[in-house]
């Protein structure tokens, strides 16, 4: 059975960040599952809570391990969420986990710092796009850069995301995981606080820290990122 793929964006994005990689995976041979969460993407409009996230991810995950044998990756939040389900006291079935730009505990004034200026955002006439904008044309190559933003932006859902995202209980999740693990933050990464908290409650996980990459290594380097993607799904199919 073939090796199987399910992403998980991260906040205000949607599966739309996952095209080079599905474009890779497709001349790989390998199926592939880009979900999107509740209030983003195909879902905006739609109320984020943590159950319906977590029924999400199961759905694709369970839909894959149909045709084989899964490997999750997660970006951002959708890291976080990764790492809580798979972390799971009944685990599912995910033969590895690609956990990019989350190694950082959300919660604390780091969280409350960005939740504040979120709402001052939302106060503006664009919600702070045009400053995204800015900011992504500045740092993704041309061939990734209409990817992030093609399925809309989550503006109405940030907040209440975040917020929910204090009931992880990521180290406990963390200490439960067996499968293997790579962590993959750039560089320049502002979520790469708890790094070393990470790599310590998951001993056996791998840690890549991408050169002169911001948070949003998927599309900054998505060769690099789809190099990683080949590691963990030849290590599955080495243990098939």
């Amino acid at each position: 059975m073939t090796v199987q793929v399910v992403f998980v964006h991260g906040i205000r994005t949607s599966s739309t960040m996952w095209r080079a990689q599905a474009a890779h995976l497709r001349q790989r041979g390998n199926g592939m599952i880009a979900v999107d969460l509740p209030g983003h993407g195909t879902r905006r409009g739609e109320p984020f809570t943590l159950e319906e996230a977590f029924a999400t991810i199961d759905r694709a995950v369970q839909d894959a391990a149909a045709r084989g044998p899964v490997v999750l990756v997660g970006h951002s939040m959708g890291g976080l969420l990764s790492m809580e389900y798979v972390g799971r006291e009944d685990p599912p079935p995910v033969a590895a986990l690609v956990a990019a730009s989350c190694t950082s505990l959300p919660r604390g004034p780091g969280l409350a710092t960005y939740r504040f200026l979120i709402r001052r955002a939302d106060g503006l006439p664009d919600r702070g796009l045009g400053f995204t904008n800015r900011v992504l044309d500045l740092t993704l190559p041309p061939e990734t850069r209409p990817d992030f933003g093609a399925g809309g932006y989550a503006f109405e859902a940030q907040d209440s995301a975040l917020a929910s995202l204090t009931n992880l209980d990521l180290m406990a999740s963390l200490r439960r995981i067996d499968v293997p693990l790579w962590f993959v933050n750039g560089q320049w990464d502002q979520l790469r606080l708890n790094e070393k908290l990470f790599t310590t409650l998951a001993p056996h996980a791998e840690l890549i820290v991408v050169p002169r990459t911001t948070h949003i290594v998927t599309a900054m380097r998505p060769r690099v990122f789809n190099a990683v993607l080949d590691v963990a799904l030849t290590t599955v199919e080495a243990s098939s």
